[in-house]
């Protein structure tokens, strides 16, 4: 009981949320979701990119873990991210992808892909876990 509360403590600060903080299912649906590819950059799990989710608002500030707080992000990108809010992240993204991007524009992607609707997703990863076996497979079979 007492490491259950000390883990729930330290979740709530955002300093440990391991690995099951979330449905494998959920996971592998958000990055269906998001085209399987960072919503900040844009790399790909076909490129190598080790997907991670994002929270839009960190933990540790607050956001939930509902996938309309979560997004996929490759893992350079969530780990430089930090608890840099949407825009100001945004921003230095789009300074270091120099491909004419506005932050706005990067913004924008994030937001709308928040909203798409994750039911079909769902439906599909579930399908893909039990064919494969886990998350980790499905997405190691696509890179």
């Amino acid at each position: 009981m007492k490491t259950e509360l000390t883990k729930r403590d330290a979740r709530s600060r955002g300093e440990w949320q391991g690995m099951n903080w979330i449905r494998q299912e959920k996971r592998l649906a958000i990055y269906l979701r998001d085209g399987l590819a960072c919503v900040w950059c844009g790399d790909s799990v076909e490129n190598g990119a080790k997907l991670t989710l994002d929270h839009v608002i960190p933990h540790s500030h607050g956001g939930e873990n509902k996938e309309t707080n979560l997004v996929t992000a490759c893992e350079r990108c969530n780990k430089s991210r930090g608890v840099r809010d949407v825009f100001a992240f945004a921003t230095a993204v789009a300074g270091y992808l120099n491909h004419n991007i506005q932050p706005g524009d990067v913004v924008l992607h994030v937001r709308s892909c928040t909203m798409r609707p994750l039911a079909a997703h769902k439906i599909e990863a579930k399908e893909m876990i039990s064919r494969r076996g886990s998350a980790a497979k499905v997405l190691a079979k696509l890179s």
